[in-house]
């Protein structure tokens, strides 16, 4: 038969050894990753039985995220913003039950309705307003409402700038997420989300490593006059910490709680 044997010369490949080396590289990570994930299941359990739950339930991320940082990579993301943008949106609307049952999922094994959602892709210069209301918030904000309609509350990580979106972000039910900012006006988030949605973040890391405890303390107290007085603000560095010094770390705690008292 013409087909006869297709089958085995396809997986002589296979046999190759920088593809086996591959093979074997992707079994050694995803073992590490294994030990990983039970070493910090297990931290999770030891802090919660003293006293220390774990702030956030689960993870989960906008369609647009998901294609433009890993599936088509951000190259690939805006090219398909370009070229086949009927295919992209339909794609995206496709994982939008995915990404809220993923959600849902780590809730109801968790135990903790906090979801976390890192916001990647939509931020003020990446997009401009057109392509973010085509491309980014409508799946964005179906995630959104679909985790809110199972009962979790979507914890929004809204890195780089947001001063051009804080108005779509209104548009989520009142009381139902979170918003931590980064590079986002605190100020002009307070006023447009303030009594709607709970805020949080805005301090700059870089004064933790950079700055004296002088300028830390200046900074909190800026901060919280505004962002906060009215309730609903979260004090918070604005990213993730990698590093930081122990005098700065301490004054920007300390002074969030002298300081940031209703």
């Amino acid at each position: 038969m013409p087909g006869r044997g297709v089958g085995s010369r396809l997986n002589i490949p296979n046999a190759l050894p920088r593809v086996q080396g591959t093979f074997k590289a992707l079994f050694e990570a995803g073992a590490e990753a294994l030990k990983w994930a039970m070493a910090m299941g297990g931290l999770d359990g030891e802090l919660k039985s003293l006293g220390f739950p774990n702030i956030l339930g689960g993870f989960t991320k906008a369609p647009f995220d998901v294609f433009g940082d890993t599936l088509r990579g951000t190259r690939g993301i805006i090219m398909d913003m370009y070229r086949q943008p009927d295919k992209l949106l339909n794609a995206m609307e496709a994982l939008v039950p995915i990404m809220i049952g993923m959600g849902v999922g780590a809730s109801q094994q968790t135990g903790n309705p906090q979801i976390f959602m890192p916001l990647h892709k939509g931020a003020d210069g990446f997009l401009s307003d057109e392509q973010f209301k085509k491309f980014y918030w409508p799946t964005f904000k179906a995630v959104m409402l679909g985790l809110i309609e199972n009962g979790c509350v979507p914890c929004c990580f809204v890195e780089g700038g947001y001063n051009d979106r804080l108005d779509y972000l209104t548009e989520i039910p009142k009381g139902q997420c979170i918003y931590i900012f980064d590079r986002t006006d605190m100020a002009q988030a307070r006023k447009v989300l303030g009594g709607k949605s709970c805020i949080g973040g805005g301090f700059p890391i870089s004064l933790i490593l950079t700055g004296n405890v002088q300028q830390v303390e200046d900074r909190t107290k800026k901060l919280l006059d505004d962002a906060a007085g009215d309730g609903g603000y979260i004090l918070s560095i604005g990213c993730a910490m990698d590093e930081a010094r122990e005098d700065t770390l301490k004054a920007f705690i300390q002074t969030g709680k002298e300081y940031g008292k209703y």
